[in-house]
Formats: C-alpha cells, sequence, structure tokens
C-alpha cells in the first residue's frame, strides 16, 4: 500500500511541475532588503519569459509590518522589460526600516502596457518569490 501511495504521489505531483513550468512567466523576486539609515532598499531581480516585451509595468503594492498590520500602499514602476533579460530594480522606502517589514502583496498591475501580449498578463503570468524573510505574495 506504501508503495502505491508512492507511485501516485510521484505520478501527480511530477505531472503538476511539468504543467507549471511550460507555461510562459514574469518571474519577480525580491532579491535583497538593506536598511540605510531610516529607509529600507529592496532589490528585485525581474525576469520577463513571455513572448514579447513589456514597455511599462507598474505594480500597486501593499507593505505590511512583521504583525501583520498595513504600513502603506506603494507603486512600484518596474519600467519597461525586455523579453528574456533579467534586470533589477530598486526602491527605497522612506521611514521603514527593513526588519519592521513583514510582508509585501502585490495587489495587481496598475500599469502594464504590452501590445503585443494578452491583456491582462502582468497579474495572470506573474510569479513571486523571496531570498529575504520578507514573504512576498500576489
Amino acid at each position: 500500500m506504501r508503495q502505491t501511495f508512492s507511485a501516485i504521489l510521484v505520478c501527480c505531483l511530477g505531472g503538476s511541475v511539468v504543467a507549471g513550468d511550460s507555461a510562459p512567466r514574469l518571474n519577480i523576486e525580491l532579491n535583497a532588503a538593506q536598511s540605510q539609515g531610516a529607509a529600507c532598499t529592496l532589490s528585485f531581480v525581474v525576469q520577463n519569459d513571455l513572448a514579447a516585451g513589456i514597455a511599462q509595468m507598474t505594480y500597486e503594492t501593499v507593505l505590511f509590518d512583521t504583525a501583520g498590520q498595513v504600513i502603506q500602499l506603494s507603486l512600484f514602476d518596474f519600467g519597461a522589460l525586455p523579453q528574456g533579460r533579467p534586470r533589477v530594480r530598486q526602491f527605497v522606502l522612506d521611514q521603514i526600516d527593513c526588519a519592521d517589514l513583514g510582508r509585501i502583496l502585490f495587489n495587481g498591475a496598475n500599469t502594464c502596457t504590452a501590445p503585443d501580449l494578452a491583456d491582462g498578463i502582468c497579474d495572470s503570468a506573474l510569479t513571486l518569490s523571496t531570498r529575504t524573510k520578507i514573504e512576498v505574495l500576489g
């Protein structure tokens, strides 16, 4: 019984991983968060693996403290994102200590200028990750 369950688990998980990996994605990784005086600098690595470039991309974000309370709403302007090439974007959050930042919610695309891509692609293709202690979700 145990071997059958393992085989089913491997079969099903393997299928979902393959299917998930085949779709073109817009990957945003919170790579670093560094306090500098009375500000927090967030560094994001963005990889546009979609079929075409994006001329302008801005996300509405919500910043939460470590207790889960909203600190502020912000617009993160990632600018132009060429297809297939990584870009690093930094945002300075004045009067916020990185140690107090617990979560960043990508609330949705405020601007997504991508005439050669489907409407809503900046939201539907978005994949978020972090290399920091700050949770990133969308």
